[in-house]
């Protein structure tokens, strides 16, 4: 009503009244902008955040066995807490370390065949490793790119992802007549053949069905980021053959196999060695076992859910096998601590802080799928302290995490993973028990990282897996769930509740697309914005987060804070400053 003077006017003249028409709503909006109440940010206390004073002890703290690799000197805070490499600034810190470790992911030079070093290495060395792929190295990429690419609008993070999916696709999956059909083997076991093949440890036709699970999950998001129907059709492939061979699973064999041989369908076995495992060898744990169980099912059951949601593939039987799996996962490695194999290069039975974590990151993100959420992840954290913490670093006012129980050292990756977690525990829940060591985790698996962005895992290798996409995934989801983590000095997206596929960061605007409609975002934003437009239309400043509209909180007196936006349609967004 208040603009259709300007279906009349003369199309001479249209551009002039559509740029009337804009500042006009922009001045509506404002107006009625000022009638929101203004929110503070109630966060963490801002002592935890930053330090009252610091310092650089003398300490000489060893990366490598062979004490050729010193640690940048420890910074500590005045209580005696670790503080994060290269400053005392939590934020800036942090964005120095995620955005070094993917630059040089991205520089990482060319190996046989002309493709990228990480595709044929889970580890990284001046002279090269002999060793082939990890096992989940390229679905965590994936899953740590598509949210640097939110916060960062840098296009090349999707074209990384497209290079790595297509590579993939391409060379390493079964074929379509197998027993285990189109899903993606983990390992080349040729090294520089270029061609995925086998598994690690039992040699050709062994594939891992939980990482083609995250596989195809990861093919889903990068079907909404680019809108390329060939990622979608391998993701319903995948979750097609997981669907039908599905079982009820018990204590001693999960949904699905660990590790299962494509062709024939046989499972594996894991072959275990009483000094790694002492602990189950006392216990009367066989030499030799079969390779039946794991719970890392996580992007198997995000896998199905998602499809579902779409209305894409067989709907029927990924709900009958998400809710399959979903119950043995509540049934028993929620209530025996069962949590089993993950890696790709341990030969036996071992119990890993990433299926534990991850599960309990999924039951935070879908609290439908557990109406006892709290009390599951807290049992799992409770796990976690008590068979993986770690002291080595407690002068410094850190407990840090072992990998697993066949391989106790604490790690960047699984250190990260356990401070994001805890914190976005404390966001859904107010609890803070967690929080301080939570926070000294990620200062601490800072220390790993050098200027040229080589990470390193303590008294290890430069690991392609735990370094790189196994932890700058843990930095974003620890911003998102405290923003006071982000850094201050510039505008990043934090959260979405669907997949973006464009975003650009501008002096005086932000512009993005969604996926859906229907989304939820979660800023960090230098200053506040003046209008915000969905479409053609504005969205107006509310005080109500589950209504439609956006609300702002601001962070400290320098003008910034945290934008929580909230649309019910619409996929094109821009945010003007």
């Amino acid at each position: 009503m208040l603009f259709s003077f300007c279906t009349r006017v003369h199309s001479g003249n249209r551009k002039k009244i559509l740029w009337l028409q804009l500042l006009l709503w922009q001045l509506f909006f404002i107006s009625c902008s000022n009638n929101a109440k203004e929110e503070i940010y109630n966060g963490l206390p801002p002592n935890w955040i930053h330090a009252q004073s610091n310092k650089l002890l003398s300490d000489k703290v060893y990366l490598s066995k062979d004490s050729t690799l010193l640690f940048p000197e420890i910074r500590v805070d005045e209580n005696g807490g670790i503080l994060p490499w290269p400053s005392a600034d939590l934020g800036a810190s942090y964005d120095q370390v995620i955005n070094a470790v993917w630059t040089f992911w991205n520089n990482m030079e060319l190996d046989t065949g002309n493709v990228k070093y990480y595709l044929l290495h889970q580890v990284w060395k001046p002279h090269h490793d002999p060793r082939g792929l990890g096992g989940d190295q390229l679905m965590m990429a994936f899953s740590s790119w598509d949210l640097l690419y939110n916060y960062t609008g840098k296009k090349e993070i999707i074209d990384n992802m497209k290079y790595m999916a297509d590579y993939y696709l391409e060379h390493g999956m079964s074929v379509a007549d197998a027993q285990w059909a189109n899903l993606p083997f983990p390992y080349n076991t040729n090294i520089h053949s270029g061609i995925y093949d086998g598994d690690m440890i039992l040699g050709k036709g062994f594939l891992q069905p939980d990482k083609a699970g995250s596989f195809g999950y990861e093919l889903i998001h990068l079907y909404k980021k680019t809108n390329d129907p060939k990622y979608l059709e391998a993701a319903i492939k995948i979750a097609n053959t997981l669907a039908a061979k599905v079982q009820q699973g018990d204590e001693s064999n999960s949904p699905w196999p660990f590790k299962v041989n494509a062709a024939t369908g046989e499972v594996g076995k894991l072959f275990n060695h009483r000094n790694i495992n002492p602990e189950y060898a006392a216990n009367g744990m066989p030499e030799v076992q079969s390779s039946s169980y794991t719970t890392n099912w996580t992007g198997t059951l995000q896998l199905f859910s998602e499809l579902k949601q779409m209305g894409k593939g067989d709907t029927t039987s990924y709900d009958k096998a998400y809710h399959t799996a979903l119950e043995w996962m509540k049934q028993y490695p929620s209530k025996n601590n069962k949590w089993g194999p993950f890696f790709e290069d341990i030969n036996g039975w071992s119990d890993t802080q990433i299926n534990a974590v991850t599960y309990a990151l999924f039951l935070m993100d879908h609290e439908e799928a557990d109406l006892d959420w709290k009390n599951t992840v807290q049992a799992i954290f409770e796990w976690v302290h008590r068979s993986l913490d770690n002291k080595e670093f407690i002068k410094y006012g850190v407990t840090t995490i072992n990998e697993q129980t066949a391989y106790r050292v604490p790690g960047n990756s699984h250190s990260s993973r356990q401070a994001a977690a805890e914190l976005r525990y404390w966001e859904k829940t107010g609890d803070t028990s967690g929080i301080q060591n939570a926070i000294r985790q990620l200062n601490w698996a800072t220390y790993m990282v050098d200027k040229e962005g080589k990470n390193y895992y303590l008294r290890d290798n430069y690991w392609l897996t735990d370094g790189y996409g196994d932890y700058v995934r843990h930095y974003l989801r620890a911003m998102a769930a405290e923003p006071q983590l982000a850094p201050s000095n510039a505008n990043h997206l934090l959260r979405t509740s669907s997949i973006i596929s464009e975003i650009s960061y501008r002096a005086n605007q932000i512009r993005y697309i969604t996926f859906d409609e229907k989304s939820v975002e979660k800023f960090r934003l230098t200053k506040k914005p003046v209008n915000i437009i969905i479409g053609e239309k504005p969205l107006q400043q509310s005080n109500d987060k589950s209504a439609t509209g956006w609300i702002w909180e601001s962070i400290g007196a320098n003008g910034g804070g945290i934008l929580y936006l909230n649309k019910k349609s619409g996929r094109q967004v821009e945010i003007i400053f």
